[in-house]
């Protein structure tokens, strides 16, 4: 994989098949849950499918067969929970066998319930202690900036986890650095474990404070892969300033009964919903791949 491509000629190809790596991540955060009563974040997980389908399928300059690849891009996973996505973006694009997903949270599994840097290839730092991700991604640039370095960091955060007050003292060190080479992602799903976030903790208005902070804010549809990879490309190309990527998402997408509600956030599946969460799934696999053939 050569150093500076554009998503277009990302290794997935074409907007359909990014498409499709969305979907599959969907699928495999499925699975991982199964349906025989163990627990899962499910919500948020697929809320993030199509941000991480865009930076793992096009965007990110990464090696899957060399992990410590030194020009990679790093991801860093700041909503920790959403692990088991993150764990089907990189078995999907290769860093490991697709088998190892069955053994999700077992005791001495390489995939725990939160990323472990560690255990994990591809994994860049351990989180899930909500808030923490931000200030990761600040060293990294930071370090990156003294190599002389042109690659980029992207932090994916939640918007319940961005009420965490180390959060906003981070966004304020990205800042005062300069660090240009930084993008957020906020998967705006709006909600959190036990509600609507604007029930919980109000962090409104989002646009207005990341730029009172000193940041550049893109609004996208986080399920419009290529407005994704578009706003992307504007935070690449902002200099002098960190970006954020507000991306509106919704909790659970992809399957319908689980979409919106707030029990899914980490919840079990019956083996009735995680029968109809596959059957959903693979329909949209199959009109994404009609759709692919009819184009050739």
């Amino acid at each position: 994989m050569a150093d500076g491509w554009k998503w277009a000629n990302g290794p997935f190809g074409s907007l359909e098949s990014l498409q499709m790596l969305a979907a599959r991540i969907r699928r495999d955060v499925v699975e991982m849950i199964g349906g025989d009563g163990a627990t899962g974040h499910l919500g948020g997980s697929c809320s993030c499918a199509d941000i991480l389908a865009a930076l793992y399928g096009a965007k990110m300059r990464h090696r899957p067969s060399e992990p410590d690849y030194p020009g990679r891009d790093k991801f860093i996973c700041s909503k920790g929970h959403a692990a088991i996505a993150l764990y089907a973006a990189l078995a999907e694009t290769g860093y490991f066998p697709r088998e190892e997903l069955r053994s999700v949270k077992q005791l001495g599994s390489m995939l725990q319930g939160h990323p472990d840097r560690l255990k994990t290839p591809g994994v860049e730092a351990g989180t899930g202690s909500l808030g923490q991700g931000l200030s990761i991604a600040n060293g990294l640039a930071l370090a990156m900036r003294l190599d002389g370095s042109d690659r980029k960091v992207y932090c994916l955060m939640g918007d319940g986890e961005i009420a965490e007050g180390q959060i906003w003292e981070a966004a304020m060190a990205s800042s005062n650095f300069r660090l240009d080479s930084l993008t957020a992602i906020l998967d705006q799903n709006g909600l959190q474990a036990t509600g609507p976030c604007a029930e919980r903790f109000r962090t409104d208005p989002l646009p207005e404070k990341w730029r009172s902070f000193g940041w550049h804010v893109i609004r996208a549809d986080g399920h419009d892969i290529r407005a994704v990879l578009e706003a992307l490309d504007e935070a690449d190309a902002t200099k002098g300033a960190p970006s954020i990527v507000i991306a509106a998402t919704v909790k659970g997408k992809g399957i319908s009964f689980a979409e919106n509600v707030a029990a899914f956030h980490n919840g079990s599946l019956t083996k009735e919903q995680y029968g109809a969460a596959l059957g959903e799934l693979d329909g949209r696999l199959g009109e994404l791949m009609a759709a692919g053939a009819r184009g050739r």
